[in-house]
């Protein structure tokens, strides 16, 4: 017995792992180019990425956006179409800081890169507004919940934040590094501290 597989997850398969499908045909992409490989290395690096099926999963959000606004570009453009979905997504995209207010055209969004996503994921902005000594620091610190956005801890490196909530970035209200309980490594020291000075109290 054969077992039968949906069309579409065997693309997004094959597009996460550097792969086309053109009609019947599996195509390559130049699976071992170094040029990308190397790319992919420096993205994981500077970005504090676990693997590279964290830069796929961003490569493969930007070219569905990409072709979206490819599609809406061969529209007229007075189209209902192209003007109700287009806006929309150039509002989604100013939401969330990918795309500048000053730039709400489709063609900009054909100019879009993935470092412009990976600049608003969460552990990127923790890094950025020096709650983390590093990058690496920013995922440990969300992974252990010690962030919050706004009232909601998170505890997903790749988040992404939006530019009202942004401001709203801190440490959890129950997180040591807030004003939470202390950690085992500092209550152990005040236990220490407290019980030196006990036996000074009964000399003098």
């Amino acid at each position: 017995m054969t077992t039968r597989v949906r069309r579409s997850s065997l693309n997004n398969h094959f597009l996460l792992v550097g792969c086309k499908v053109q009609g019947n045909d599996l195509s390559k992409w130049r699976p071992y180019e170094k040029a990308r490989l190397d790319q992919e290395l420096r993205i994981i690096g500077e970005y504090g990425l676990r693997n590279k099926r964290e830069v796929w999963r961003v490569k493969y959000t930007l070219a569905k956006i990409r072709k979206a606004a490819r599609e809406l570009l061969t529209l007229e453009e007075k189209d209902p179409k192209r003007l109700f979905e287009g806006n929309a997504l150039l509002r989604r995209l100013v939401r969330i800081g990918v795309l500048d207010e000053g730039h709400m055209k489709l063609d900009y969004v054909l100019g879009l890169k993935i470092e412009d996503f990976l600049e608003r994921r969460l552990q990127t902005q923790v890094f950025k507004l020096g709650l983390a000594k590093s990058i690496h620091h920013a995922r440990v610190l969300i992974r252990q919940r010690h962030i919050r956005v706004r009232k909601q801890v998170v505890n997903i490196p790749s988040f992404i934040v939006r530019l009202d909530s942004q401001k709203h970035i801190d440490f959890s209200l129950k997180s040591p590094f807030g004003s939470g309980r202390p950690g085992r490594v500092k209550r152990k020291n005040l236990r220490k501290g407290s019980a030196g000075a006990a036996p000074e109290e009964e000399e003098d």
